[in-house]
């Protein structure tokens, strides 16, 4: 079974992620990976929201965008 780039499961992950940061590392069991990525979404979120006064949420959409290629390009480490 496949389980890497282009695979139906990091595809799935990395459409996940593109919505949610962190949520494609969680589907894929990565929970700390997945933690650290949506904390990040919010702080790049808040801090753009902070910066412009805007409801844009110009920094949450590029950490969504990182964590999407993230998940996309995972590989399962063999055991």
């Amino acid at each position: 079974m496949a389980n890497g780039p282009g695979s139906a499961g990091n595809v799935i992950a990395a459409i996940c992620s593109l919505i949610v940061p962190g949520l494609g590392q969680l589907v894929q069991g990565r929970v700390l990976s997945a933690l650290l990525w949506f904390l990040a979404g919010c702080v790049a979120g808040a801090v753009t929201w902070l910066l412009t006064l805007s409801l844009f949420p110009f920094g949450w959409f590029v950490v969504s965008v990182l964590s999407c290629i993230s998940a996309a390009v995972y590989r399962r480490p063999l055991a």
